[in-house]
C-alpha cells in the first residue's frame, strides 16, 4: 500500500483514539511516517536507539501540530528492551491499533568482506527485531485487529552487487510479511508491506 493520504487512511481504518507505535529511526521515512499517521489522530511512539535529540524533534513537531508522541529508546533486536518499549507505549495511550516496522540497518560489502558480524548485526534488527516486535504488538492488539506495516526496500528484488546480506534481509522481510498476512488475517490483523526503491 502506497504511503499516501489514502493509504494511511485505510491503515488507520477510520477509527477514533488510534495508536500507532513505529518503531523505527526518527529521520527519512521513518519522520514523514510518524507525522503522517499523527495527522490523521493516531498517537505516535517513536523509537530510537541512539538518536535521542532526532526523535525528540519528531515528538515535538508532532506536538506543535496538535498531535500525540512520545519517544522510547530500546535496541530492538533484544527481547528485554522490547517488552519495556511495548509496556512504556501502552501506559503512555493504552491501546495499539497500528505497527510500522521501520528500523533497520544496512552496510554493504563484498562477498570477500562478509563477516559473522556484519550478517548478524543486520540480521538480527532487520529480520530478528521485526519478528520479536510484531510478536509483542500482537499481545496488545484486541479483537478489534490491527494494522502492520512492514518497511521493506526495492533492493529485494533489483539485487544490486555487494549488498547480498543486506538484500537477503528483506527478502526475509517480503516472506515474514505474506506469512503472517495469512497468519493474523483470521484475527483481523492486516498485514502490508512498503518496498521503497
Amino acid at each position: 500500500m502506497p504511503l499516501t493520504k489514502r493509504g494511511i487512511e485505510a491503515a488507520a481504518d477510520h477509527r477514533r483514539n488510534l495508536s500507532l507505535s513505529y518503531f523505527i529511526s526518527s529521520k527519512g521515512i521513518g519522520a514523514g511516517i510518524s507525522r503522517a499517521f499523527a495527522a490523521e489522530g493516531a498517537s505516535v511512539v517513536v523509537n530510537y536507539s541512539s538518536s535521542k535529540e532526532g526523535a525528540d524533534k519528531v515528538v515535538k513537531e508532532i506536538a506543535a501540530n496538535g498531535g500525540k508522541a512520545i519517544a522510547v529508546r530500546g535496541d530492538l533486536s533484544r527481547q528485554a528492551d522490547i517488552t519495556r518499549l511495548f509496556a512504556e507505549s501502552i501506559k503512555a495511550f493504552g491501546k495499539l491499533n497500528i505497527l510500522v516496522n521501520n528500523a533497520g540497518i544496512y552496510q554493504f560489502a563484498p562477498l570477500e568482506a562478509t563477516t559473522e558480524e556484519l550478517f548478524h548485526r543486520q540480521f538480527n534488527l532487520n529480520v530478528l527485531g521485526l519478528l520479536l516486535v510484531t510478536k509483542e504488538a500482537v499481545k496488545f492488539m484486541g479483537p478489534e485487529g490491527g494494522s502492520i506495516i512492514n518497511i521493506g526496500s526495492g533492493v529485494s528484488s533489483v539485487l544490486p552487487p555487494n549488498t547480498s546480506i543486506y538484500s537477503a534481509t528483506k527478502a526475509a522481510v517480503d516472506a515474514i510479511t505474506g506469512t503472517l498476512a495469512k497468519e493474523l488475517g483470521p484475527r483481523k490483523i492486516r498485514v502490508n508491506s512498503i518496498n521503497p526503491a
